[in-house]
């Protein structure tokens, strides 16, 4: 990908049929709004939703906020959907229900067509896949490495669970929300998610955990439906003072280490080697790319 990646640790679902809730988007807290048309527009206001879709895009991104668009995949809304939401403002396209690459490269192709005809660069619109059924598991590479459009890719904690017949607990969703992450870091991509029920935001103290859980885990964002979770999720995919401390000090005993000629070097009671190194150098990048948002 020749451009920037967006720094967003919070993305927050807005039905896009709903004024009130986009007029107020740019207070919530988060990072970046996601205008749906899937799940939360009722199928007889699918029309009305993707014809608001333009003034909220404007709306939003006028208070430096990321604007995306959460489509319907199905025969039916799909290509209306991306007809109508294809915008200057526009910055991604999050596209639900994605069980193999096909979809993606078509969704490609169809945006490719639409920006040359609206006068856009050809890949101005971003993407970003959920996986959301447990046939995708196997084609995790596959998606990942289908599009140069391709941001990131999310495990859809409801849906997933449904296909696979198991509750939307940590336990169950760690192992496939690990699987989605390798695959991204495979893919020189980003991996958005957390292993727990996006549903769940009324225990803030769980919600906390399991935001560090998944900061540790690899991921640097994710989707959320409640502003309590933007904010939950700004704090815990950011690197702390102290943890941004910790990591300053630990490269400069690095330097002094190698100037001396040793590989490796004790740092606040613990050994110091390359991957270590790595680590602390890629919290501060983090930090500071968080910092010039």
């Amino acid at each position: 990908m020749n451009r920037a990646m967006p720094v967003w640790r919070s993305m927050l679902f807005l039905p896009a049929h709903v004024e009130k809730f986009v007029a107020k988007a740019h207070t919530r807290g988060a990072d970046a709004c996601i205008l749906d048309l899937e799940d939360s527009v009722p199928l007889d206001q699918k029309a009305e939703a993707r014809a608001m879709v333009a003034a909220g895009a404007e709306t939003i991104a006028a208070h430096n906020v990321g604007v995306l668009v959460r489509v319907n995949n199905d025969a039916d809304n799909l290509n209306a959907d991306l007809e109508a939401v294809v915008h200057p403002k526009l910055v991604a396209i999050v596209l639900p229900k994605v069980n193999d690459a096909g979809i993606v490269e078509a969704v490609s192709a169809k945006l490719d067509t639409l920006e040359k005809k609206l006068g856009l660069s050809i890949g101005h619109t971003l993407i970003i896949a959920q996986i959301e059924d447990v046939r995708a598991l196997p084609n995790l590479d596959h998606i990942a490495a289908s599009s140069s459009r391709l941001l990131g890719m999310s495990l859809g904690s409801e849906d997933f669970s449904a296909s696979a017949c198991m509750a939307p607990i940590p336990e169950t969703l760690f192992a496939p929300n690990q699987m989605v992450t390798f695959a991204c870091r495979r893919a020189g991509i980003l991996p958005f998610g957390f292993p727990a029920s996006i549903a769940d935001y009324s225990d803030a103290e769980a919600f906390a955990r399991t935001v560090k859980l998944a900061s540790q885990m690899g991921f640097v964002g994710a989707f959320c439906i409640h502003p309590s979770q933007a904010v939950m999720l700004n704090e815990g995919f950011s690197p702390s003072a102290d943890d941004i401390e910790h990591a300053q000090g630990l490269l400069a005993a690095f330097k002094t280490a190698s100037e001396e000629g040793r590989g490796a070097f004790a740092y606040k009671g613990k050994m110091v080697d390359p991957p270590v190194v790595a680590r602390a150098e890629e919290l501060l990048r983090r930090a500071d790319a968080i910092a010039n948002r």
